[in-house]
């Protein structure tokens, strides 16, 4: 289990009746993400310290702040009290988080895990709760965590989808039963995986809202990106019902095929419709018509990215090409400039090539001399 990360960032003094100081104690839960926030007094973090010296047996790896700042029987009896002075609270307060860190972080996990310290910070109230106490638990490891875990699981659908388009094409192309019932199987667990996913999709995109009572302590969107999601939910729920039932038709036919009665095949048969329209590039399942809502000096011609935007959007995602454009500039001249380089490299290659050349052509010449010379004295000597 991955440790908590726990702080005390604030110490909060009262004076009405006896002065007393509670420290704030916040924990952030790894999950479902969120934090909780306790007040604690400087007797009660005592309490713990004694309890876990004695379920323990030993005490926690980091000393507890005295009570006092005079320290041993003084401090017992009540003298040298904190709290008339913010430096001392300020040092007790670290010290305070100091200690809870220490038993959450350490090797020796003995602290951590015992009643007292779990009580303490109300973990175990946590654990005894019902799943269905933080919204979205219902969909387990599913669970949209915060906005880019709701991209990732958006693009899990449209993986799973392509792979159900995949599956239908080989049930189609396939002439064996086996093979037939095998893609079908395999398409309709991607569809159900999708259904889940897109269900997951829809519950986490209303806590990205803002969704009344949700203290799962996420990000947050703004409005324009909310409808900009929900239309891609629209448009993924739309295709996996399209893709569900050119499986059920599939279905109906090969049954119908089987039993003989080709009367029937006509009315199950998969239309090119529904081919064209659920096989092509998943580019096509996001085409919307145009909304009408902005128009700069003519209809605008809506697009993925375009629609639902207003002119500050349209701005902004201009800038953004504009950016991505001066990024490519960029790579491009780098492959260029790489291009040169090699193309001067070669260049000198070559120099150095002719160069060798040049030097083999002199030698060849000055062998050949020596050649001449040789026949020469082999003709005197006959």
């Amino acid at each position: 289990m991955a440790p908590l990360k726990i702080t005390i960032p604030a110490a909060h003094t009262s004076h009405e009746g006896k002065t007393f100081t509670e420290y704030e104690v916040r924990i952030n839960h790894p999950f479902p993400r969120t934090s909780t926030t306790l007040q604690k007094r400087y007797s009660d973090f005592n309490a713990l310290d004694s309890a876990l010296r004695s379920q323990v047996g030993a005490p926690p790896p980091a000393p507890l702040p005295p009570k006092s700042w005079l320290g041993g029987g003084l401090g017992i009896l009540g003298f040298g009290s904190t709290a008339s002075s913010p430096a001392l609270i300020e040092t007790r307060r670290q010290g305070l988080e100091k200690y809870l860190q220490a038993i959450e972080t350490g090797e020796d996990g003995r602290w951590r895990m015992a009643k007292v310290y779990r009580d303490f910070l109300g973990l175990n109230d946590r654990l005894d709760a019902k799943p269905d106490k933080f919204p979205g638990s219902q969909f387990g490891k599913d669970r949209v965590r915060d906005s880019s875990d709701w991209l990732d699981k958006y693009s899990e659908v449209k993986s799973h989808l392509q792979d159900v388009r995949k599956q239908l094409t080989l049930r189609e192309q396939a002439t064996a039963a086996t093979a037939q019932h095998e893609a079908g199987a395999a398409a309709k667990k991607g569809l159900l995986r999708a259904g889940t996913l897109i269900s997951a999709l829809e519950e986490g995109l209303q806590r990205l809202g803002g969704k009344p009572g949700d203290d799962w302590g996420g990000d947050r969107l703004g409005d324009g990106e909310i409808r900009r999601r929900r239309d891609y939910i629209s448009a993924i729920r739309k295709e996996r019902d399209g893709l569900d039932s050119v499986l059920n038709t599939m279905a109906v036919k090969s049954a119908v095929s089987g039993s003989g009665a080709s009367s029937s095949t006509s009315s199950a048969a998969v239309t090119s419709e529904q081919k064209s329209a659920l096989f092509k590039s998943g580019s096509a399942s996001h085409q919307q018509a145009p909304s009408g809502r902005r128009v700069l000096g003519a209809p605008a011609k809506e697009t993925e990215r375009t629609r639902e935007l207003d002119n500050e959007g349209v701005l902004q995602l201009q800038r953004q090409i504009i950016r991505e454009q001066d990024e490519d500039v960029v790579d491009l001249t780098t492959v260029v400039r790489r291009m040169k380089e090699m193309g001067v490299q070669i260049n000198q290659e070559i120099v150095e090539q002719n160069a060798m050349l040049g030097l083999l052509g002199e030698d060849v010449e000055r062998v050949g001399g020596k050649l001449e010379v040789g026949k020469k004295w082999m003709k005197k000597i006959r």
